[in-house]
């Protein structure tokens, strides 16, 4: 059973940078797909960026350019997260799903219909103030 614990979250002025981290137990799958996903108050969980066991990578629109994901064997997943904006604020979550039939662009763009298939963290709260 893998499970996900995410750290980082906090409170930063717009334009400032968080890095959330995610420790992954219990992984035993050379293939896999890992992502963020985020839930701002009142609306749907949305993908934010994916990365597979290749490294390949993939971002939502509103992220690319400023956030940036990364792995480490499938045992922990970052996410830099600079010039943040106060659209950013929201319930962050760390997700993992093993095998390949899942790439990243799927992960990012199927966003909350994933939900029953994927290992999720308990979430990291982030705020940006304008």
């Amino acid at each position: 059973q893998v499970q996900l614990q995410e750290s980082g979250g906090g409170s930063v002025q717009s334009g400032g940078s968080l890095r959330l981290s995610c420790n992954v137990s219990g992984n035993t799958r050379s293939r896999y797909c890992m992502g963020w996903f985020r839930q701002p108050p009142g609306k749907e969980r949305e993908g934010v960026a994916a990365i597979d066991s290749d490294d390949t990578t993939h971002y939502a629109d509103s992220v690319s350019g400023r956030f940036t994901i990364s792995q480490d064997n499938g045992n922990t997943l970052t996410l830099q997260m600079n010039n943040l904006e106060p659209e950013d604020t929201a319930m962050y979550y760390c997700a993992f799903l093993g095998g390949d039939d899942v790439g990243p662009a799927y992960m990012v763009t199927a966003g909350a219909s994933l939900t029953g298939y994927i290992n999720w963290g308990q979430g990291t709260q982030v705020t940006v103030s304008s």
